[in-house]
């Protein structure tokens, strides 16, 4: 299990959500979300990120590897995932997504960026992981 500097993982979602605002206030909301995806990534990477990209996440039970469940869109700096969307409306869905993706992976916090929203502030979601500490890796 980490143990996961809190000032560190602040400073990254500052990033994160710094580097969001700056893509849609330049590209606005209607591009593809790959498109916004590889930006981010770009500027997340500038900024001298750690960023990992389509990262595959391992499912077990009963003692097993059952093999690769999902993939987190970007995991930044080993501590902060972000799951990126381009569509209308939030959705619920999302933010539970984004939770069943930190859990497992012991992490404490991920973000859901919609690029598809009119202002990129009402498609910021941040999604705590309050029980990581308990969570075994």
């Amino acid at each position: 299990m980490s143990a996961w500097n809190p000032q560190e993982v602040e400073r990254v979602a500052t990033a994160i959500v710094d580097c969001s605002v700056k893509i849609h206030q330049t590209l606005g909301p209607g591009l593809l979300e790959s498109v916004y995806v590889r930006i981010l990534v770009h500027e997340l990477r500038k900024r001298g990120l750690d960023v990992k990209t389509e990262v595959p996440v391992h499912v077990h039970w009963d003692g097993e590897d059952l093999g690769v469940g999902y993939r987190v869109d970007l995991l930044v700096n080993d501590c902060v995932v972000v799951e990126a969307k381009s569509v209308e409306a939030n959705s619920k869905l999302h933010s539970k997504q984004a939770l069943t993706y930190i859990c497992p992976l012991g992490l404490p916090l991920a973000f859901v960026l919609n690029f598809g929203q009119r202002l990129m502030k009402e498609g910021i979601e941040r999604v705590a992981n309050d029980y990581y500490r308990s969570v075994e890796l």
